[in-house]
């Protein structure tokens, strides 16, 4: 299994709209194969900022699988103009 972990800053009066965007590309992300689970959680010291942890059952099938689909251009579309700056992704197992 492998960990996807990834720091989002979100831009200033957008975290709102962030989240709602967020719970309908999670309905994306879910449907994608190798996909377990997903949490996103709210920074308490650090305003604007989340974090993003996602399970997968192989690193292909995040960095391949799902970031070469027609599904993740519908994630990008609905979230990484939230992002300043963009996050790094890295990887964890």
């Amino acid at each position: 299994m492998i960990l996807e972990v990834a720091i989002l800053n979100i831009k200033d009066g957008l975290a709102k709209e962030f989240e709602l965007q967020f719970q309908r590309a999670s309905q994306i992300i879910a449907s994608m194969e190798g996909y377990i689970s997903h949490q996103l959680k709210k920074c308490v010291e650090i305003e604007n900022q989340y974090i993003l942890l996602v399970h997968w059952q192989t690193l292909e099938d995040h960095e391949i699988g799902f970031r070469t689909s027609d599904k993740y251009q519908q994630w990008k579309q609905l979230l990484h103009h939230f992002y300043e700056p963009f996050p790094t992704v890295l990887h964890y197992q």
